[in-house]
């Protein structure tokens, strides 16, 4: 139907005749002249329909914005004067000869032009949304992304294998999406997600190296880099250790920054254990461009008369650490009590802080109503800890461990993102050395921090039993700007350690047989030492596009609420469907009267 695309004619095809298909960008009427911006998926092209054409000026005089159109015509200069330098067909312009609408439109819900379309709207109206430039863009980066690595694991001689998306129920750390099954009545199989186990199999099947692009699917709440289903290269290798996967992955992430935006990543990137990144910036995933770490001051606060400060101090499960903030005297109080309701999100109770002045002359140099409480001795520690100068604040966080963390890791990235303290430039990180398990004192139970599968550092099934607090996994953790491209370990490929770990996480042998007695028994058969790694592709994509929410990058996204505006999905199914499935709606109860 076309012989050239919109955006790809300049002055080489002057005076050649050519045919075009696509959108009305916008119209214009000049002085009885007709000017039309055709866009497809390379860009525009301005149409000139000429008056001395009657029939084609006519039916151009019906255009509206993306009316849907097959033109032929003749490349010409533009005239002196009108020439765009911003466009690539900018110095050209094409004289219709002939026109025919394919399509007409009503008037769309939004101009694609447009910059500040809600969000509802943008979903609602995908399909629509999809003809911005940005959105073509952004998939059409993802697309060339996505064939770089299956290129790079081709070349490796790994192996593309499809797995089952209709499996079982798996405790993977967040709620399954239930299938349920008509030929099973009272069934149901879990949508996957990941394909953990079966790509565990596929190594014990010999298959030696693995990747998919794999769907997956989790029922939890979501933000901005979450969504109920998403995408992820997911890779296994066999007879391999975890400097082996680092190595082949950080290469290949390294090859993919290189080519497709011309950035060159450090070699090798660094690494973190777990508990430094905790202690020094209360995050598994920290973001290096921000200089700001957290500073421990627990041991300073054991003796001083500030319960605040002093209960945390004092107990086993308590942290008490201070964030300096470069600057932040100018902080007035409204900002202060915005971040004050900040880290309430985590946990927090509150937010004292400390303004220096001068730091030279204390404690008169210090700004704050926690400063009668500390004693000189531990004002200067406190200074001296933190680095902190003239015109610096001082934000502290007295709570359990784990709200610290969350609370102050936040507000640093909060703050450095307020005060324009982010640098720029690309951050990549190892962290590595992840704790086992990690104690639910709700549940009275012990939780595998990534999954039941990890190798632990100890081989001994009865060592893990015995101190699973003081067990570390095999595990990794690529991080890029403060957001974890990708998770994995070394797994469990013996079968008495792999029972011992379920036992550990709670699971007897009876639950363990009933869920993973087709693992176990793959382990029996001669399981290959193995391990592997995923990579989200959404985030990877997001990161690469300098988006801010992985729904810029995927075609069809859910809401927050996990529904779809464009199609109404989830929707009702009728009775039949339900009886088919041996299932029937539950009336709720009335509520009683008051």
């Amino acid at each position: 139907m076309r012989t050239h695309l919109c955006g790809v004619v300049t002055t080489e095809h002057l005076d050649s005749d050519i045919v075009f298909c696509g959108w009305v960008h916008r119209r214009r009427d000049h002085g009885g002249v007709i000017f039309v911006d055709l866009r497809d998926h390379t860009g525009l092209v301005q149409i000139v329909f000429d008056p001395d054409r009657a029939e084609i000026f006519a039916m151009a005089e019906q255009l509206r914005n993306e009316f849907v159109l097959r033109v032929t015509g003749r490349v010409r200069h533009r005239p002196e004067g009108t020439i765009n330098p911003e466009m690539p067909t900018g110095e050209v312009e094409v004289l219709a000869t002939d026109l025919e609408i394919l399509n007409r439109a009503d008037t769309p819900p939004f101009q694609l032009d447009d910059t500040d379309v809600s969000e509802e709207n943008r979903m609602r109206y995908r399909y629509v949304d999809l003809r911005r430039d940005d959105m073509q863009q952004r998939m059409r980066k993802r697309a060339s992304i996505i064939g770089e690595l299956r290129r790079h694991l081709d070349e490796q001689d790994f192996v593309d294998v499809e797995t089952p998306v209709l499996t079982r129920a798996t405790p993977e750390g967040a709620r399954d999406y239930l299938v349920p099954s008509r030929t099973h009545a009272g069934s149901f199989f879990a949508l996957p997600q990941s394909p953990q186990l079966f790509k565990q199999l596929l190594m014990m099947g010999g298959m030696d190296r693995y990747y998919q692009i794999a769907r997956c699917f989790r029922d939890e709440d979501l933000r901005a880099d979450r969504q109920p289903e998403f995408s992820q290269l997911d890779i296994e290798m066999a007879f391999v250790t975890e400097e082996d996967i680092m190595q082949m992955t950080e290469n290949m992430v390294r090859k993919l920054f290189a080519n497709q935006l011309d950035i060159e990543l450090p070699d090798p990137f660094p690494r973190m254990p777990y508990a430094e990144a905790m202690k020094r910036y209360g995050s598994d995933k920290p973001d290096l461009r921000v200089a700001m770490e957290l500073t421990e001051m627990s041991d300073l606060m054991t003796s001083v008369d500030f319960k605040v400060f002093s209960g945390p101090a004092n107990n086993d499960d308590g942290r008490v650490a201070a964030l300096c903030v470069p600057g932040g005297n100018a902080l007035t109080r409204k900002e202060i009590d915005g971040y004050t309701e900040f880290v309430g999100r985590y946990g927090a109770k509150g937010l004292a802080y400390i303004k220096c002045n001068s730091v030279n002359s204390l404690p008169d140099g210090l700004q704050s109503p926690i400063v009668k409480f500390f004693d000189q001795a531990v004002l200067e520690q406190i200074i001296q800890r933190t680095g902190a100068k003239d015109g610096d604040l001082i934000f502290f966080g007295a709570d359990t461990e784990s709200v610290v963390n969350d609370a102050l890791g936040a507000l640093r990235l909060e703050v450095a993102k307020d005060m324009k303290l982010v640098s720029e430039g690309w951050q990549p990180l190892w962290v590595v050395d992840f704790p086992m398990f990690e104690y639910d004192k709700r549940d009275k139970r012990w939780q595998a921090i990534h999954h039941p599968f990890t190798a632990p550092s100890t081989s001994d099934p009865a060592e893990l039993k015995a101190n699973p607090g003081s067990a570390l996994s095999r595990a990794y953790d690529m991080v890029l700007n403060g957001t974890e491209l990708g998770g994995g370990s070394i797994r469990i490929h013996d079968r008495e350690l792999q029972q011992a770990a379920l036992e550990v996480l709670g699971i007897d042998e009876q639950e363990a047989e009933e869920k993973f007695g087709f693992l176990l028994n793959a382990l029996k058969y001669g399981a290959p030492p193995h391990g592997g790694i995923a990579f989200g592709m959404d985030r990877l994509v997001m990161l690469m596009t300098d988006t801010s929410s992985i729904r810029d990058v995927m075609a069809f996204p859910k809401t927050q609420s996990a529904s779809c505006l464009l199609t109404s999905a989830p929707g009702n199914v009728s009775e039949r469907q339900m009886r088919e499935l041996a299932l029937r709606h539950r009336k709720q109860a009335k509520p009683e009267p008051a």
